[in-house]
């Protein structure tokens, strides 16, 4: 063994000039050549990015001020950003052109994307796509919901991150891969978007989309107090979700939001979990459910669980009682929401028979559990988490200024191999 570390050591040592072909080694002095010239050209200095969606009403009264302007200049920007909804600075015109250019030589912008790619399902429901500034495409989903008092509700379910690293066998987020967390008035701005579609406010908020929220938490709350205080919506019309990551709920649960947590759960049995959600293996059923136990305990705020109903693999009234069982034990302040499956393209999964989805209701309700079912929305429009992301793009959008810079380390790997 020894020997042959040392025979691949003496290899790897070998001269790059004598190792590299002729040709091979031109094409490297070129990219180098090339690289060395874009690292030492002059390039003008450019200010740092600062985003004023998501700021309060004080914050932008303090920034009026640090930037010389009376505060009421704050106020106005408020109204212009949260009200308004002007999505650029040169668009303020009610503020003085020299505030204008001093907010965007200091590197402020408002902090709106705009909109790649918009689909609406004959059932009113609207998917948007919206193309973020690294290009990335992040979904939000518009659903109207006609009242019975002739209003209508408007519940705006949003994304927390650019795809979702914890790949749930019938998600179709987790198949398209995970870039990055969002920011939080990438998460904000979604719900303005929606609001602009449809010109109507949105009365609902469920960070449903996707990407796991507990992952991304502190801008999760950060975008929670900005919809609330500024865009808002009452804590109690929002539901944040999640799938369990170990040692978050505990952090929610400090915070005393009166907004409802939602687990997804979908399946009664560790073993059965596992297959569905992966990251269950890391985090046990019973690590979980005693972790939903303390959250309930400490913010007096009942549980919702989602179930996603898989046809023969977890939609049996056996599953059910089982379920039943499971809350029994861990309870009380526990609620379950059944969600047929949103059939995914490529997917092993099918959705279930509507005969199916009310046994398993039934099932829990002679059991003493109260549950709902879900009513599917946007069948037509690709409208489960990640289905319209994943037929344009899996990585960001290349702009031509961009290609040089993308090519380069790949021409640097074939000079290499």
């Amino acid at each position: 063994m020894l020997a042959v570390s040392m025979a691949l050591l003496h290899h790897c040592s070998t001269p790059l000039a004598r190792a590299v072909s002729t040709p091979a080694r031109d094409r490297a002095r070129a990219c180098s050549t090339v690289a060395m010239a874009m690292a030492t050209a002059p390039r003008k200095s450019q200010p740092q990015q600062q985003v004023l969606l998501g700021m309060s009403e004080n914050d932008l009264q303090q920034l009026a001020l640090n930037l010389g302007q009376q505060s009421f200049r704050g106020k106005q920007l408020y109204h212009l950003i949260y009200k308004r909804k002007v999505r650029e600075i040169q668009e303020f015109i009610q503020l003085p052109q020299a505030f204008r250019n001093e907010l965007e030589e200091a590197g402020w912008k408002v902090g709106r994307s705009p909109t790649f790619q918009t689909v609406t399902a004959a059932d009113g429901t609207v998917k948007l796509l919206l193309k973020l500034e690294d290009n990335r495409l992040v979904e939000t989903v518009g659903i109207p919901v006609d009242e019975d008092k002739g209003s209508v509700r408007l519940t705006a379910c949003v994304s927390s991150q650019v795809g979702c690293p914890l790949r749930c066998s019938f998600c179709a987020t987790g198949k398209g891969g995970f870039s990055r967390n969002l920011h939080s008035h990438e998460i904000v701005e979604q719900v303005m978007a929606i609001e602009e579609v449809f010109n109507r406010r949105v009365t609902n908020v469920v960070f449903m989309g996707m990407g796991e929220p507990m992952l991304n938490l502190k801008a999760v709350l950060e975008a929670h107090h900005c919809l609330n205080k500024d865009i808002q919506i009452g804590q109690r019309m929002m539901t944040i979700s999640t799938v369990g990551v170990p040692n978050t709920l505990k952090k929610l649960a400090s915070h005393k939001l009166q907004s409802t947590l939602a687990v997804s759960l979908h399946a009664p049995n560790q073993k059965l979990r596992e297959k569905i959600v992966p990251s269950a293996k890391s985090y046990p059923l019973s690590a979980l459910m005693k972790d939903c136990r303390e959250y309930y305990r400490e913010t007096n705020r009942r549980v919702s669980f989602e179930y996603a109903l898989l046809a023969g693999v977890n939609d049996s009234v056996d599953n059910a009682i089982e379920l039943a069982k499971l809350l029994h034990e861990w309870g009380p302040g526990y609620h379950v929401n059944l969600i047929p499956f949103n059939p995914v393209e490529g997917s092993e999964y099918r959705r279930p028979y509507k005969k199916a989805v009310q046994a398993f209701a039934a099932a829990l309700e002679s059991n003493k559990i109260t549950v709902s079912v879900r009513q599917t929305r946007g069948l037509d429009a690709n409208a489960a988490c990640g289905q319209l992301r994943n037929n344009f793009q899996k990585n960001p959008l290349v702009t031509d200024a961009e290609n040089l810079e993308t090519e380069l380390p790949n021409m640097e790997l074939a000079v290499a191999s």
